[in-house]
Parts: C-alpha cells; sequence; structure tokens
C-alpha cells in the first residue's frame, strides 16, 4: 500500500526535542534543516503510486523519507549498507528525512526496500525528474541568476572490465548460450557440437586468453565464424530472437564482423573479422554494459555533460548551482550537447544569457542557433590554428558586410551579392603587383581579382576578431571555473 504523509503538518510537540536546546540549535543551522524544509517536500513521490495499491496491502516505507535516502547515499557516496545504517542511526539523516519516531515500522529500512526502490527510479527514469525538482528548489531558495552558464564534460569509465577483441566475442557467445540454455534448453542442446559447449565452461576464460598473437586473426575468423552460425541457426525463431542475449550478439556481429565473397565456391560468404580501424566507436564495448562507448581521446565508458551557473563578480559571492545534465555514451561529440542543453534548460526556465564553453562546442552553427532559438550568446574559441595568410578578418567590411578595403588598404572595385555569398573584385593593377599577393585568398580571373565570402565566413571572422579582444579574454577566464566541478566529480567517483 502506497504511504506518504503530509510534510506541510506539523508536530504538536518537536520530536527531536529531546536532544536538548544547544543540540538542537546546531542540527537546524546545519545543510538537515535544508534538506528537511526544502528539498524534501519537492521530492516527485506521486511518479511512485503506480507501483502500490491506494488501499489494500501492507503499507509500503514512507516514499519522502525513501526518495530522500537515495539522495543522501549519492551526496555522501555510501555503500548500500551504510546509507542503510545512517537512515536508522544517524540523527542527522532522521531528522533530514523527517523520520521522528524509533520503532521499527519508521526507523528500519532493509537493504530489499533501498533496492526496490532504486529499481522504479533506474527502470522510470525518475532520477531526472528528482534532479530537475531539486535544482528548481534550490533556485528559488538561494534566488540563483541563470544569466551566467557554463557547460563542459567529464568521461567516466565503465565500471565493467575492459575488453580486447578476442574477449568480448567469447563473452558475449557465452552469455548468448547460457540464456539460451536455461530459456530454451531444447534448443541449446540440438546444437550438439563440443565447439559451442566449450563457451560455457568456466575454462573458456583461460581458453581465449592464451591466444598468441600470431594467432590472433585466426582466432577472430572463427569467432566470427560462430557469431554468424549462431544468428542463422535462430534467424526464423522469434522466441530466440527477443531475447536481450541473442540482439547484443546480432549488434556484436554488426559491429565486428563482415563478409565477403568466396572466390572458389560462387554463391557462398566469407566470414570475417573487421580490421580494428573499421570497428565503429559505437560499437559493443562489454555484454555485461551495452550502453557504454569509446572514445579514442579518453577510452570506453560514458560522459556527462554538465552545465552551471557562476558569477564573474568576485564581491558578491553566489551559489553555482547545476542546471543541467545529461549522460551519455563516451562516443559521443561535445559539439552535439550544446543545443539539447539549451533546450532542457529553456524549458525549465533556467536558460543563460550567455553560455561560456570549450571550442568543441563552439561550431558556428551551434554559435548561430543558441542565439536565434534560445536568445543565448555562446562564448567558445574557433576550433583549429588562424591561417598563416589572409583571412576576412583582416579585410575592412561596413555596416552591410561588404569590403571596403583589403588588407593592404586598396578598394574594391565593385562588392556584390547576387545570391548566398558576396563577391568582392579587386582591379588587376592593384593585385598583381601588391607583394602580399601569394598571402591573399582573392582568385585571379582575366578581368580582375575575385573575393568570394559568404554569412558563415562573415560570422566566423567577427568571432576572431572578437577572441582577439581584452573584454573576451576577461569573461571567457570564468570558464576554467568549471573544472572545479569535474574535479569534484572524479574525486567522488574515483
Amino acid at each position: 500500500m502506497f504511504h506518504v504523509k503530509d510534510n506541510k503538518q506539523g508536530y504538536i510537540f518537536d520530536p527531536f526535542e529531546y536532544l536538548g536546546p544547544k543540540r538542537l540549535s546546531e542540527l537546524k543551522n546545519s545543510w538537515a534543516e535544508i534538506f528537511r524544509s526544502e528539498i524534501l517536500p519537492a521530492l516527485p513521490v506521486e511518479s511512485l503510486r503506480k507501483y502500490y495499491h491506494d488501499k489494500n496491502g501492507r503499507p509500503s516505507k514512507e516514499m519522502y523519507s525513501m526518495l530522500g535516502l537515495m539522495i543522501l547515499q549519492q551526496m555522501h557516496d555510501l555503500t548500500d549498507e551504510k546509507a542503510v545504517g545512517d537512515f536508522m542511526f544517524d540523527t542527522r539523516w532522521r531528522y533530514a528525512l523527517d523520520v521522528p519516531g524509533d520503532s521499527d515500522r519508521e526507523a528500519y529500512v532493509s537493504l530489499k526496500s533501498l533496492w526496490s526502490i532504486r529499481k522504479h527510479l533506474t527502470e522510470d527514469g525518475l532520477y531526472v525528474e528528482m534532479f530537475e525538482q531539486v535544482t528548481k528548489k534550490l533556485a528559488e531558495v538561494f534566488k540563483v541568476d541563470f544569466d551566467k552558464q557554463r557547460l563542459d564534460s567529464v568521461h567516466i569509465q565503465s565500471n565493467m572490465r575492459h575488453l580486447g577483441r578476442i574477449a568480448l566475442f567469447s563473452r558475449t557467445i557465452k552469455k548468448f548460450l547460457l540464456n539460451l540454455k536455461r530459456q530454451h534448453r531444447t534448443h541449446y542442446d540440438q546444437l550438439g557440437s563440443a565447439r559451442f559447449k566449450s563457451y560455457v565452461n568456466k575454462n573458456e576464460e583461460m581458453l581465449f586468453s592464451a591466444v598468441k598473437p600470431s594467432e590472433t586473426v585466426k582466432t577472430l575468423s572463427l569467432l566470427a565464424e560462430d557469431t554468424h552460425f549462431l544468428l542463422r541457426q535462430f534467424s526464423s525463431n522469434e522466441k530466440v530472437k527477443s531475447m536481450s542475449s541473442f540482439q547484443l550478439l546480432s549488434r556484436l556481429f554488426k559491429d565486428q564482423c563482415t563478409s565477403v565473397d568466396d572466390l572458389e565456391n560462387k554463391g557462398k560468404k566469407i566470414i570475417t573479422a573487421k580490421p580494428n580501424h573499421e570497428v565503429p566507436s559505437d560499437s559493443l564495448q562489454n555484454p555485461s554494459d551495452e550502453d557504454a562507448g569509446y572514445s579514442g581521446h579518453k577510452g570506453q565508458g560514458y560522459q556527462v555533460q554538465v552545465m552551471e551557473t557562476y558569477s564573474g563578480n568576485t564581491d558578491k559571492k553566489q551559489l553555482s548551482l547545476i542546471t543541467h545534465i545529461e549522460v551519455e555514451s563516451a562516443d559521443k561529440h561535445d559539439a552535439n550537447a550544446l543545443l539539447p542543453a539549451l533546450r532542457n534548460t529553456d524549458k525549465r526556465d533556467m536558460s543563460p544569457k550567455e553560455l561560456l564553453a570549450d571550442s568543441l562546442y563552439g561550431s558556428d552553427d551551434n554559435v548561430t542557433k543558441a542565439k536565434q532559438d534560445y536568445q543565448t550568446d555562446v562564448l567558445a574559441p574557433l576550433m583549429g590554428a588562424k591561417s598563416k595568410g589572409f583571412d576576412l578578418e583582416q579585410f575592412t567590411l561596413d555596416s552591410n558586410n561588404k569590403i571596403t578595403l583589403c588588407p593592404q588598404g586598396n578598394k574594391p572595385g565593385s562588392v556584390k551579392k547576387p545570391k548566398d555569398r558576396f563577391i568582392a573584385k579587386f582591379s588587376r593593377s592593384d593585385c598583381s603587383s601588391c607583394p602580399q599577393l601569394a598571402n591573399c585568398p582573392v582568385t585571379k580571373y582575366k578581368k580582375a581579382y575575385t573575393y568570394y565570402y559568404d554569412q558563415k565566413m562573415i560570422s566566423i571572422s567577427k568571432r576572431r576578431q572578437n577572441e582577439d579582444t581584452a573584454s573576451f579574454r576577461n569573461v571567457y577566464r570564468y570558464r576554467a571555473g568549471i573544472e572545479a566541478t569535474m574535479s569534484q566529480f572524479d574525486r567522488l567517483t574515483g
């Protein structure tokens, strides 16, 4: 039965009065008071109602305290056993979670109860709702200013073992065969071959770890053939195809294998493993952690996009509040994370007027769309080094973006904009005798030297000019502050 109490209803007698005035005063001046009075009532307990009956059955644990327990466990980086122990015996936790009594019904929680709540939160994605509700409440309490924010990502390694390609094949095949044996024993027994039975033996890991470097290619080809055989064997069996381990096997084959025509036997295919450089970065990394990806720069695992507020006024300290979190596989590119982050914060009335980010986020399309769709100025350095020759930023443009002077001070004979680009024409006499002609982007034609440029080049030119100013450097220096947040994540997660 769904059990939740009304946090708006106070107590006739303070249940923590037994602590005495001094200890109670210390308690109310700690984090526990803010958590109890502000965060606890904002938790989305109603989202869990569907898992319980309104009237029948044994009452569940009080839902506000259980959701609060999940937050405090992560906040203090505790094991399940330690979190349950603090729930039962730590006065600050019990005060923060509004657990007043000493009876087992109120103050006792089992590990299974903790696991059940975690299962519901994970399966329904309620962690996101919890984060957004708590963030909204903290923003109200501390009057957070959202105008200035910064964005960055941090890599998180998977807790699962890093597998080489041979181990990845053998583990994925083993997982499928074990599930097939448990769920469809008849089909498993029909395989018959000792070749497949060897995958489920305890010595399987030792067998494939003993492969010599010279035998790697041959072993990978045999594993690819076994994978293909199993997929083909059960391709028409809908029950087997619906198994998650079969789908992982299918994904493994798509990521790691290829087929070529057999020149000696027409109509047949030779199944081989792809060369390493052809395996995509979003390929399966471990059958026990199918969501992890791979980054050539950072390794396998995940990355977390983090956006937070900051204050450029050093005289007036303000709360730095994380406004957006997005966990994604490590193969995702930072450039694709900026607009979704702005979309999320805009939906929650937390969008910034100015956003600091590194160059990976600052593509011209991102900067333009951020301004058009969310009225946000993105400050991020452009990718790549400046060219050794002249670029558009060395030319002088008027208010209509038409060139008025070249870097050497020569005026164009004409500047036109027939469609989506500008065409500036310079006289042959000026350009042919120019000592900087080799460094100039103009193109020689029969009647004139011509320079083509478009709106994107204009935008990039203005950004490069802005990057060279003291005002840009003065503002952009605050981007480095988010590295402290990432360092806290690293220390917390190890």
